[in-house]
């Protein structure tokens, strides 16, 4: 699928990291002219505090965002599933046999084996956050204005 599709998934391990911060960095970049979810496999209850300070930073909120998984989706249609972990990516193709939906797969590094300090925790969440950023742009386009 190449351009924009309308709806967009994230998924990852936990949905308290990786796939919400990219589903903040998707909804600051293109604002709502594409409906963005994101879930884990296997969900924590709350979401990772350095993944809010780092989004919060561009602007971002995550303040109202529940990890939740692929079942606990309000809408299951998708035209493309974004799956950044190798669980998540099994768990999306599963899911999509049959469908008219793209899978891809964006391995990323896992930023909560970070340990230091409390700056060198966040600078780790800060290239996580860039490297999802720069392949976003990258698959998406050039964004409509930073923050919609």
């Amino acid at each position: 699928m190449n351009g924009r599709p309308d709806a967009v998934l994230f998924a990852c391990n936990l949905n308290s990291v990786r796939s919400p911060m990219a589903e903040a960095l998707m909804k600051l970049t293109y604002g709502r002219t594409i409906y963005v979810d994101s879930c884990g496999v296997e969900p924590k209850p709350e979401l990772d505090p350095f993944v809010v300070e780092v989004i919060d930073e561009l602007g971002g909120d995550l303040s109202h965002h529940k990890p939740k998984s692929f079942d606990q989706l309000n809408d299951g249609s998708f035209d493309v599933i974004i799956t950044l972990t190798p669980e998540a990516h099994h768990h999306a193709l599963d899911r999509a046999r049959g469908k008219a939906v793209e899978v891809a797969y964006w391995p990323t590094h896992d930023p909560t084996t970070a340990s230091d300090s409390r700056e060198q925790i966040l600078e780790v969440y800060r290239q996580t956050r860039d490297h999802l950023l720069r392949l976003i742009l990258q698959r998406f386009g050039d964004p409509l204005s930073l923050g919609g």
